[in-house]
């Protein structure tokens, strides 16, 4: 390791300290942050219209401002990419995230402050290494480079000034990365910013043949559809042929557990490490923190402040909110967040629960508008993935990718659920997986069980096998490829679910033509 890799290793171990002062008084960090947000937004045109001045405590906030989804709150982020300034937040904003959740044709513009990009989001990053090392002392990650796979940029044609810009929060945090951590990664920011997918695809697999690459940063998807190309422009077994030093995989966006045995196939040994991150567009909230766990501790010292919604209580007119010194344990909660980027009260869309409250640690559960319950199942996006997941491993099979949706009730059927599953290796019986799948929800969710009792409501689940590279044709089609671009687990209508079947359709009648 040379000198600067030794200046940096020492440079990021200090970090940890600071991580063990806030998983040791959880409940003063957040304190001093909202005083510390409130402060700095007083003077803002927000701040002053909720009377920030007289906010003493999260009761006067609590009374002051009332919780926003993106509708409610675009009005200001409106004015802010026509250029306006000091709306939301006193800093100038020149950044904007955008983001689309899933694969929704409608987008969001996620302002990016100063204060987000350094501290939320660059000291997230920074926070993940200090913590590997932690985990994996001897490790070698410094000796070769890192690469992620991230999204583009683009001007913002609202603003008149030509100053800001906005796109997928990886493109804008790889726009702005300081040159140490520029110097760590690979593709060079030219190549890691193009908008085409597949020509960026070609290019990081032409730069990245014959490095030391030893980490990956990126969503598990597209990690997947980059390291197929590397291994058939190589001819070579698995990745591990290719980077022989190769030590972790830093994921997130998407639930892992579906996706771990096609890693495990692509990088066949047990020394590689994987390492899960909640980075959202809205901002850095979780880090695996300890690898022989399956959860993430809450980062509560990056400039964001944490409520949590009772999902049983989120559409009610006014659901009641509470701290994480409130919360209880494995209960599902949608997350509002008050942050450093200007958003106040903030339902985010992503539900979560507490696996550990000293220190406070959390798993992704699902979003809040993704889960089915067409007859009263509240079926979640954590059920889906661990029914999958453990259909996978009785059956032997591989996914790449899957989506559910409901079946109505007919005058010939009765309802249940239909998924569309792409697998990398076919189960040894279909019919077994599915009733795999389908009695593992019956285990873990009590309504959908219920539903399901001697076929009363919902009959047995209905799965089409569709062949590889469905999912990445239809993402194409709706021009969704690459960056944070996922595929939606659970919709409660049939929109994906036709869409995708309607394209095999299209697709077996071009073939048979």
């Amino acid at each position: 390791m040379n000198w600067f890799r030794k200046i940096l290793f020492y440079f990021l171990q200090k970090r940890l300290p600071k991580i063990e002062y806030f998983m040791k008084y959880p409940h003063e960090v957040q304190e001093k942050t909202f005083h510390q947000l409130i402060q700095q937004a007083k003077d803002t045109q927000w701040g002053r219209i909720h009377d920030y001045k007289n906010v003493k405590n999260y009761y006067n906030f609590q009374q002051n401002v009332s919780l926003s989804s993106y509708e409610e709150i675009f009005p200001y982020i409106e004015r802010m990419l026509r250029g306006e300034q000091n709306v939301l937040w006193p800093s100038p904003i020149y950044w904007f995230s955008k983001s689309s959740g899933t694969t929704n044709a409608r987008s969001k513009f996620i302002p990016v402050s100063k204060e987000a990009l350094q501290g939320c989001h660059f000291m997230g990053g920074r926070d993940v290494i200090a913590l590997y090392i932690q985990n994996r002392p001897k490790t070698n990650f410094f000796l070769g480079r890192g690469m992620s796979i991230g999204g583009s940029i683009q001007p913002n044609e609202w603003d008149a000034s030509g100053k800001s810009f906005y796109g997928d929060i990886s493109g804008v945090i790889t726009k702005n990365l300081p040159m140490w951590a520029q110097w760590l990664r690979t593709p060079p920011v030219s190549v890691a910013l193009m908008s085409n997918w597949e020509e960026k695809i070609a290019k990081m697999a032409e730069l990245s043949i014959g490095k030391n690459i030893t980490s990956i940063l990126g969503v598990p998807t597209w990690t997947v559809v980059l390291m197929q190309y590397i291994l058939e422009r190589t001819g070579k077994k698995h990745i591990l042929e290719v980077w022989k030093n190769f030590e972790v995989f830093v994921h997130g966006a998407v639930a892992f557990k579906p996706y771990k045995p096609m890693f495990q196939q692509l990088l066949p040994s047990p020394d590689v490490a994987y390492m899960e991150t909640y980075n959202a567009s809205e901002g850095f909230f979780g880090i695996q923190d300890d690898l022989t766990r399956d959860d993430m501790l809450l980062m509560l010292d990056y400039g964001v402040f944490y409520e949590f919604i009772p999902l049983a209580e989120i559409d009610s007119p006014s659901p009641p909110t509470y701290t994480i010194w409130e919360v209880e344990l494995n209960k599902n909660y949608a997350m509002v967040i008050s942050s450093n980027t200007g958003l106040w009260r903030y339902k985010i869309g992503d539900t979560v629960k507490f696996t550990s409250k000293n220190p406070y640690r959390i798993k992704i559960t699902g979003r809040t508008k993704h889960y089915i319950n067409a007859f009263g199942e509240e079926v979640i996006i954590e059920n889906a993935e661990t029914a999958v997941s453990r259909a996978c491993e009785k059956t032997g099979a591989v996914i790449t990718n899957f989506t559910a949706c409901p079946m109505y009730l007919s005058d010939k059927n009765k309802g249940g659920h239909e998924w569309i599953i792409e697998f990398a290796k076919m189960p040894s019986n279909l019919q077994v997986f599915t009733e795999i799948l389908d009695s593992t929800l019956r285990e873990i969710n009590s309504d959908y069980d219920a539903k399901r009792y001697k076929d009363l409501a919902l009959q047995m689940p209905v799965i089409h096998a569709v062949p590889e590279g469905t999912f990445y044709r239809w993402l194409k089609k709706r021009g969704k490829l690459g960056g944070q671009n996922k595929v939606p687990r659970l919709a409660n209508d049939r929109e994906y679910v036709e869409d995708i079947l309607q394209l095999l359709a299209t697709e077996e009648g071009i073939g048979n033509g």
